[in-house]
């Protein structure tokens, strides 16, 4: 089984807390979209960030100096979020660590995916980011199916905890052999399902740190989720979604 999870905006610099393993996957695509980006203005990388100055100043700077092969931090500790921060992995015991380094896949715009301990340098680039690299029209179809044939494994099983900008990556090229789960976390308000942005980050770091704790390996073990209020609805749920409700 993979778990996917969508990275976060927020990153930091830690070479002392841990080391990285392994360098990303599609380091030669990145490179490209590093050089890509480098090719831009200021006022351009600005408007391709969509954020205020300072936000685009950092980041500017980040990618004027950028080494995709030095003074690298294992990608879990890198990304400073809410469910990163829920998630917690910093305390993280090794048992946990080896778990979530075979099962966890981060989606990335920059990177494509991440396994935990690949390193990586801070950068600024969403998915859903207007690009025009390769003579593709966006990230979506630079990456292709290359995101989808990294994270699906021998059992064909797929817990989907990115939001929908990620997913989606993965969602177009699923097969008939394929399983495919989304949790969704939400409350019960006027006769439907309402899930809150802020919430549910919480509640998706929650989920990976509970799976990292129990081991688990399979979809039914998952339904046993009950931190931070939430409490599995079989009779909300279905084959391709596990509904959580507070």
């Amino acid at each position: 089984m993979r778990i996917i999870i969508s990275p976060a905006k927020k990153m930091n610099i830690d070479t002392d807390t841990f080391c990285y393993e392994n360098l990303p996957r599609f380091l030669e695509e990145t490179g490209r979209l590093m050089e890509w980006i480098q090719g831009l203005s200021f006022e351009e990388m600005q408007k391709l960030w969509c954020c205020n100055d300072k936000i685009a100043q950092l980041n500017y700077q980040r990618f004027c100096d950028m080494n995709l092969y030095q003074n690298l931090t294992p990608a879990l500790i890198s990304y400073e979020g809410i469910q990163y921060q829920y998630m917690a992995p910093e305390v993280f015991t090794q048992k946990e660590w080896e778990y979530v380094e075979g099962h966890l896949r981060i989606l990335s715009g920059f990177y494509g995916v991440l396994k935990p301990l690949d390193g990586v340098t801070p950068y600024r680039l969403e998915m859903q980011a207007k690009t025009k690299v390769d003579g593709t029209k966006n990230l979506y179809d630079f990456w292709g199916n290359r995101l989808y044939m990294e994270v699906k494994d021998v059992d064909h099983t797929i817990l989907n905890l990115a939001s929908k900008e990620y997913s989606k990556c993965i969602e177009r090229y699923l097969e008939s052999e394929d399983t495919y789960v989304t949790c969704v976390f939400g409350e019960w308000k006027d006769g439907k399902v309402i899930q809150k942005g802020t919430q549910a980050k919480m509640a998706r770091g929650e989920m990976v740190r509970f799976m990292a704790e129990k081991g688990i390996e399979n979809l039914e073990e998952v339904k046993g989720f009950g931190r931070l209020g939430y409490r599995f609805r079989e009779d909300l749920s279905s084959d391709t979604e596990y509904v959580f409700l507070k």
